[in-house]
Order: C-alpha cells, then sequence, then structure tokens
C-alpha cells in the first residue's frame, strides 16, 4: 500500500514545490516592479529638480539683463544732462559775451558824446 502512495507523495511533494517557486518568482516579480516604480519616482523628481534649476537660472539671468538696461538707461541719462549742461555753459557764455558787446557799445557812444560836447 505504501509503494503504491510513494508516487502520489512525490507528485504532491513536486506540485507543492513547484508551487512554491511560483509563488517565489511572483514575489521576486513584485519587488522588481517596485523597485522599477522606485527609479521611476526618483527620475521624476530628478527631472523636476533640474526644471527648477532651470527655472531659477533663467530668472537670475532676466534679473542681470534687468540690471543691465538700467545701468544703460542710467548712463543714458548722465549723457543728457552733461549735454544739458554743456548747452546751458555755451548758452551762458554767449549771453556774457552779448552783454560785453553792449557794455563795449556803450562805452563807445559815451566816448562819442563826451568828444561831441565842448
Amino acid at each position: 500500500m505504501l509503494l503504491l502512495l510513494l508516487p502520489l507523495l512525490l507528485l504532491l511533494l513536486l506540485l507543492l514545490l513547484l508551487l512554491l517557486l511560483l509563488l517565489l518568482l511572483l514575489l521576486l516579480l513584485l519587488l522588481l516592479l517596485v523597485l522599477l516604480l522606485l527609479l521611476l519616482l526618483l527620475l521624476l523628481l530628478l527631472l523636476l529638480l533640474l526644471l527648477l534649476l532651470l527655472l531659477l537660472l533663467l530668472l537670475q539671468l532676466l534679473l542681470i539683463l534687468l540690471l543691465l538696461l538700467l545701468l544703460l538707461l542710467l548712463l543714458l541719462l548722465q549723457l543728457l544732462l552733461l549735454l544739458l549742461l554743456q548747452l546751458l555753459l555755451h548758452l551762458l557764455l554767449l549771453l556774457l559775451l552779448l552783454l560785453l558787446l553792449l557794455l563795449l557799445l556803450l562805452l563807445l557812444l559815451l566816448l562819442l558824446l563826451l568828444l561831441l560836447l565842448p
């Protein structure tokens, strides 16, 4: 009787072993899937960090550009003020020359009047 049951028991043991192997394989597959998901999450996080860094760099570049534009504007304003000051100085010199000419004419007229008087 035992000899008859032995192949059946062996078959049952083999089936159990196969089932255990299948379960182990499934567990390994699940572990691999979890690892893959973790890797994907890490990659996504890295991409997000890179995007943030790029945005920060762009913002910094924009700030530098804005500062350069402001500097250019200040330089142009300084140049304009310098030109206006120069123009004002020239006008003042011209006015001074005209006043001197007028004074000279007045002196000549006075001299002429003095010469004409007896």
